[in-house]
Formats: C-alpha cells, structure tokens, sequence
C-alpha cells in the first residue's frame, strides 16, 4: 500500500497510529495452523439434526398437510408446523419499523416461492430427518406465478404476497421511493443530446463455501445456546426473540469465525426454527443447509433492472438524469425494500447534475427472496451508470475519464438528496487512477481539487 501525503495534507492528521498503519489480522494464526472453531465444530451429546420439507412449486395454495407417516419413521423426535411457531409471521426489518410483517417461519395455507419451507423434522441422524421428511404428504393447489418484476406491476398480475395487497412495497412516498431534484424536463430540453439506456441484472448467489447453519443447545430454565454463522448477531437476536416469543435474556447467542458470507447470512432463517425444536424435545439440536440448499434456499443479491435517461451538452455537462430502478425482492421484503431506497439515493451517481428524477421499485415476484449481498442496492446501479458513462462519453467524442472530471462532484456541491458533499476526494482519486493506469488526461484536470472550487 502506498499513501499519496500530499493531497490534503493541511486537513490530515498524521499521528494516527493504526489507520494507515501495517497490521497483521488477528484471526490468521488460527485458519493457517486449522485451530479457528466454527459454528459446526461444536457436537453435543444427544443432539437431533432439523430437515426441512420445502415446497416443490413457485406458488400454491397447501390444501392439507399429512405428518402421519414421517412421525412413525425411526429415529424421528419431532415434526413442526407452522401451528407450532409463536409468532409465525415476521419481517425482520421490523426492528428498525419496516414492515409490514411478511413472511412465514412455516408456510401457512400458502407457498410463494419453490424451496419456502413447510414442515420441519427433527431426528437422531441426518439420514432419519430426510427420509422423514420425504414421507410428508402435502396436497398443494397450484397457482400462477409471476417471476418478471415489470410483468409483476401489471393490473391483474398473480398477487404474490397478501401482507402487502400489491406486488410493490408501499413506502411513505408511494408505490416507488421518489427523488425529486431541479426541473428534469427542463434540463432534457435543453440538452444537446439524449442518450437512454436499459440495464439488467439475474440474481447473484453468494457461494459460502460454509453454508448457512446453527447449532442449539438446552442450558436449562428455558435459556439456549445457539452457535451460529449470522452475520448479523444481535438483529438474529432480536428477531428470534420476537419470532418465539421470549425474553431476549432468555437467548445466548455465540458467533464467531464466518466461513464465507458477503452480506449473505444476516437473514433469520434457520436459528429460530432449531431454537423451538430444542425447546420442544428439550435436546441440541442442528440444522445446517446443504450445499443444494444453500444455492437454492439462501437470498441471493436481487435482479434489478436500471433505466437511465441521460441530457448531455457538447461540452459534456450532464444537464438533466432520469433514473426507473427496479429492484426483485423475491417473494418476501427481508433486506429489499432498504436495497431499493439505497439505490434511489444513489443512482445520481458520484456527479454533480442539476436536474434529478429518480424511481425505484421494490417488487414482488415468486422467486426466492432476495436480501444483502457486498453494496446491495448500489453495485448494479454502479455497473449501470458508470457504462452509462462510458456511452455518454462516446456520444459527445469525449475522453471517458475528462468526463467524469468535468461532472464529479467537489465538496459544497448539493446532492440530488439535497445533502452537501463533504469528504468527495473523488478528482484526486481519478488523477491518481489516471497515473497509475498511464491513462493521459489534459493538464488542467490533473490540478483541480476536490475542496476549492475553480481549481
């Protein structure tokens, strides 16, 4: 790592003693000599493995459910269904007041996506819970699904999910999260060109090497263990707590060392379901995904689909930028409609443009749900808009990187969300980009300043 100390060097302190600094992670010593303890090392006497009995189809009606056969199977402790969860429906951005309350712990009289767990089986071994849970007999009522968000918008579009009564989230400013900034229409009228572009992305799945797991243990007076791999240990918590109904105090959760995540395991799904089985047979209890299930089960990051229309002059200011954002939470809100409000913050880009339309869409589909992954939200609005860029500058004969010289915003600039720019650093950055990668860019770019305007 090299610093470059002589950008701001009058507003940059130099006594740090860690930023800036070499130091070895502390977590190395333990993965190169095979000593870090993960979730699943831990085995306890006694302890029963959860299988899950999922749905075959997209979207369906559960007309009955027969747990006859797979209670009488050998080895089976305890089979679980949706009657069986405290607080069956949930969403777990509920803690910070998004709602409404969503999804099923156990479907209940309906399935949304192929996979949503229906009946969960607990047995002796491994093998005991997936013979089981094979032998359960659902009687489904298939329904027509919709798995295309602008087809999912439509009037008369299958309705995915009841809890809301519409196939988009409802936010305080309606069917989309607006951004309104200058005169849109005015700018594109007075644009020298108009360039608007389609972007789309299909769902992308994490590939933990480690799938997604817990293992609970009983510790008396109604308290549980549970050694997990969430990302997110206190929002897994909280969740669980209202999901059984019991006092936060009541719940020690453990976590540790992740074997692979990227934004991928902070959705409550297999933690709260192996707590009630431990707390129902008074045993451990482990469930773990296998790696079908992990590919299959887990969110991935949303498909989104990104329309920019663009108003260029000659002398390549952006006058005016319109952006529809469309993002595929998949059957249930989980991280999604937050994804979406991110994107509508963002989409302007890191530019300083006087007119600003932004849409973005939560929508509902039956396809898995989808939740966090590494700048959900963000990243496919960055691949679009900086290839939008790159068009732009292609359209108007000019240098992609002088480009974005000319439009990136400097501190003091006014974001399209009405927040000033403090901190940008960005003209510094794309000169030091413009050296390092023997990217030539006239003079009078390589001496502006991101903090003094006119320079």
């Amino acid at each position: 790592m090299e610093l470059r100390k002589n950008y701001f060097a009058d507003v940059r302190k130099d006594d740090l003693h860690e930023i800036g600094q070499p130091r070895p992670r502390s977590d190395s010593p333990g993965h190169v000599t095979g000593k870090t303890a993960f979730f699943a090392d831990r085995n306890f006497p006694g302890m029963l493995h959860l299988k899950m009995v999922r749905s075959p189809h997209h979207h369906a009606r559960i007309r009955s459910i027969d747990t006859s056969e797979a209670e009488k199977h050998p080895g089976v402790v305890k089979v679980l269904t949706a009657k069986d969860v405290p607080h069956n429906v949930y969403t777990i951005l509920i803690l910070i007041q998004i709602g409404p309350e969503d999804e099923t712990v156990l479907a209940d009289g309906k399935v949304r996506w192929k996979g949503e767990a229906v009946v969960a089986v607990l047995a002796e071994t491994e093998r005991a819970a997936q013979e089981a849970a094979a032998k359960v007999k659902v009687d489904y009522d298939v329904l027509p699904a919709v798995f295309d968000m602008e087809e999912a918008l439509k009037p008369g579009a299958p309705l995915v999910n009841e809890y809301h009564g519409q196939n988009y989230y409802l936010y305080d400013s309606g069917e989309c999260r607006k951004v309104r900034f200058g005169d849109v229409e005015a700018g594109f009228a007075g644009a020298d060109h108009i360039l608007e572009q389609s972007y789309q992305s299909s769902p992308i799945e994490h590939a933990p090497t480690e799938t997604t797991g817990c293992v609970v243990a009983p510790e008396g007076n109604d308290r549980f263990t549970c050694y997990t791999n969430t990302q997110a240990m206190f929002f897994t918590l909280d969740n669980t707590s209202i999901i059984l109904q019991m006092p936060g105090s009541k719940l020690h959760f453990v976590g540790g060392t992740v074997g692979g995540g990227f934004g991928g395991k902070v959705d409550v799904i297999v933690e709260p379901i192996a707590i009630l089985g431990a707390k129902l047979t008074g045993r451990p209890v482990c469930f773990i995904y296998s790696r079908e299930e992990e590919m299959q089960i887990s969110s991935p990051r949303a498909a989104e689909k990104v329309v920019i229309k663009d108003g260029v002059m000659k002398d390549g200011r952006i006058v005016a930028r319109k952006v529809t954002g469309y993002t595929d939470a998949g059957a249930y809100s989980r991280h999604s409609p937050y994804g979406a409000q991110k994107g509508a913050g963002h989409y302007p880009g890191p530019y300083t443009i006087p007119n600003v339309w932004i849409d973005t869409y939560c929508v509902y589909t039956n396809r898995t749900p989808s939740s966090a992954m590494r700048g959900f939200g963000v990243t496919i609005g960055d691949f679009a808009l900086e290839v939008q860029m790159d068009k732009l500058a292609r359209l108007i004969g000019m240098d992609p990187l002088e480009f974005r010289f000319i439009n990136a915003y400097r501190d003091g600039d006014m974001k399209a969300h009405r927040q000033p720019t403090e901190g940008a650093a960005l003209i510094e950055c794309m000169q030091e980009a413009s050296r390092a990668a023997n990217w030539p860019v006239a003079e009078k770019y390589m001496a502006m300043s991101s903090y003094v305007k006119g320079a």
